[in-house]
């Protein structure tokens, strides 16, 4: 039995993570808190902590999962520079499973982008187009910028150096060594994630689409039994499903 201790207990995220694990087998709820309540009032009963609060809180709550010994699954966006070097720091004491998107299915988009960066070469143009609900705080998604640093890495590319993040004027002619990030904000979208390949002639498009965060909230849950045990280290979704 894994026993969960769940950080943003009332924010939609939370809330989906607590009615999916009533409905999973070997899963126990050992305490859900939110903003001005503290961790350490649960930390002793739980196996491991599932955080979707706000990326000003997660190095705090890793301080104290490393000071107690128990692994995290960081469901967060949004983290600034400093704030993931503490992270990596910190997981040098407890295993951290750190993932843009816990979805299966975009974790599969993330396969498929760079097999297809790999086959198609750099030909092809690459343009990212994202879509969340009007309330999401941080653009680009993480998920979004997980796709650009898979094609990026396809092509010995940097984000910092070839992201371009929307259009507008004369910008010129579009350079190879470019990769196009749109953000698309409105009503209640969960999630949508777009990656074009167009070369002269044809276009490859792969999208995914969530319509329920229950996806997010299963793949989270599915981390969280798969995270205890594991040696302290930055984990994925796709070491959790095995496509390394």
């Amino acid at each position: 039995m894994t026993r969960l201790i769940i950080a943003g207990a009332r924010g939609r995220m939370g809330q989906a993570v607590a009615r999916c694990a009533q409905a999973l087998p070997g899963l126990a709820m050992a305490g859900q808190f939110d903003l001005g309540q503290d961790l350490r009032a649960f930390i002793a009963g739980g196996d491991v902590v599932i955080d979707f609060t706000f990326h000003e809180s997660t190095v705090s709550l890793a301080g104290i999962c490393a000071e107690h010994n128990k692994p995290m699954v960081i469901g967060t966006t949004g983290h600034t520079e400093g704030e993931q070097k503490e992270l990596t720091r910190l997981s040098s004491q407890i295993p951290l499973v750190w993932s843009s998107n816990f979805s299966t299915g975009v974790n599969a988009l993330f396969w498929l982008t760079r097999k297809a960066a790999e086959i198609l070469g750099p030909e092809f143009d690459v343009e990212i187009v994202e879509m969340h609900h009007r309330l999401k705080k941080d653009a680009p998604s993480g998920t979004a910028k997980t796709l650009a640093r898979i094609v990026a890495d396809s092509r010995g590319l940097t984000c910092s150096g070839a992201l371009r993040h929307g259009r507008e004027g004369l910008t010129g002619e579009r350079s190879r060594a470019e990769i196009g990030m749109h953000s698309l904000r409105g009503g209640d979208v969960v999630g949508d994630h777009t990656v074009i390949f167009a070369a002269a002639g044809e276009r490859l498009e792969l999208t995914h689409k969530a319509s329920s965060r229950e996806t997010f909230a299963s793949g989270a849950l599915r981390a969280a039994q798969w995270v205890v045990g594991k040696k302290p280290g930055i984990y994925d979704m796709q070491d959790v499903l095995g496509l390394r």
